[in-house]
């Protein structure tokens, strides 16, 4: 960390990486947002935490990164104490998944009187749990699929009734980790022979699991949303994922951040009052889970019957993620987009809110 005796610069520590999935996505994150940050303004120091769950002092620096690989922190950097967070003036969390995004990290910080970039305890982990976002969604009046939640309890308990309450659903299904992103165990299953299977492997990366009825056709699309100083989220134009025909059944984490075969189109195509429609959800969307800072929501839209998928409050953050690129097409370019969430989290206080 800067000694604050010499430097007046307002401190930020990066902390990525961690213990989920996406822990590869989380390191190109923290490349990104290091290589724009304000250096005049900031005195940025990192913290990787390791797949292991070590936290080490790394900076998240790959120059020399293979097409299609992702990379990691090293375990065998120098560790660190947690507690060296508490020397920043912000911490700035590009944790995706579980173990960081879903609320742990950020009530660690709150219990340090830590200033933090991004959604609280109970947005974040309303937001990484996508049944109680659902729940959520639902109470706030929210289009959404069909859905049936996979408890561990009851898979382990009578399989039977739990397939009978899928099967209502109808063909195809998509069975989902409960608590993970990037698609990470994700399963599209177009024969209930197959739907067991998909549990289990959906369980291997999360014990609860969530099953919804297959938007066949849907187009996906996705809408940012961030704080503003004035206190009221303002959206950004609305994009759409695009993946190359016949190079996967949908957008998979292979298609997302692997083989190239997924494209974002920013703006999409959509009239005015989709688009206002859709980014007027997205707003109520990120006000239902109590969002703070940033938020990305996305949705399916089949013609005129537009539902929400899910909320990610720690978004992928590349300079070629959708997040980003919304913002840039909405006038917020990407060093500006880092630096507006940074002041946006030192201007909020400390303690509950």
């Amino acid at each position: 960390m800067t000694d604050s005796t010499t430097d007046s610069r307002i401190r930020v520590c990066l902390v990525y990486g961690g213990r989920s999935s996406e822990h590869g996505v989380s390191c190109l994150t923290a490349r990104e947002v290091l290589s724009v940050v304000d250096t005049t303004r900031y005195a940025v120091s990192a913290i990787g935490i390791t797949p292991t769950g070590r936290w080490v002092a790394a900076e998240p620096r790959w120059p020399d990164l293979e097409p299609g690989r992702l990379p990691q922190v090293p375990e065998d950097a120098p560790a660190v104490a947690w507690e060296s967070v508490r020397e920043a003036d912000v911490v700035f969390p590009l944790l995706h998944g579980p173990w960081g995004e879903d609320g742990t990290l950020q009530g660690l910080l709150e219990m340090a009187d830590v200033r933090y970039v991004g959604a609280g305890v109970l947005a974040s982990a309303v937001g990484m749990d996508k049944v109680f976002a659902k729940t959520v969604f639902a109470a706030a009046g929210l289009p959404q699929v069909p859905y049936v939640p996979v408890e561990p309890a009851e898979w382990s308990a009578d399989r039977d009734r739990v397939e009978a309450r899928v099967r209502a659903l109808g063909l195809p299904v998509f069975v989902k980790p409960a608590r993970a992103g990037s698609s990470s165990g994700v399963v599209k299953v177009d024969r209930w022979d197959d739907l067991a299977p998909a549990i289990e492997q959906a369980r291997s990366f999360d014990p609860k699991v969530l099953v919804e009825a297959g938007k066949v056709g849907a187009r996906e699309v996705e809408c940012g949303v961030v704080g503003t100083p004035g206190g009221e989220p303002a959206a950004s134009v609305v994009g759409e994922v695009s993946v190359r025909e016949g190079a996967h059944d949908f957008y998979d984490f292979e298609a997302k951040y692997l083989d190239g075969s997924s494209a974002n189109v920013v703006p999409a195509d959509l009239s005015p009052t989709e688009s206002e429609r859709i980014r007027g959800y997205a707003v109520q969307a990120f006000e239902a889970i109590g969002g703070e800072g940033l938020a990305r929501v996305d949705f399916f839209l089949d013609g005129d019957d537009l539902v929400v998928n899910e909320v990610n409050t720690m978004p992928g953050f590349t300079t070629s993620s959708m997040f980003p690129l919304l913002w840039e097409a909405s006038g917020l370019p990407y060093a500006d987009l880092v630096d507006r969430l940074l002041q946006l989290a030192l201007e909020r206080p400390l303690g509950l809110r």
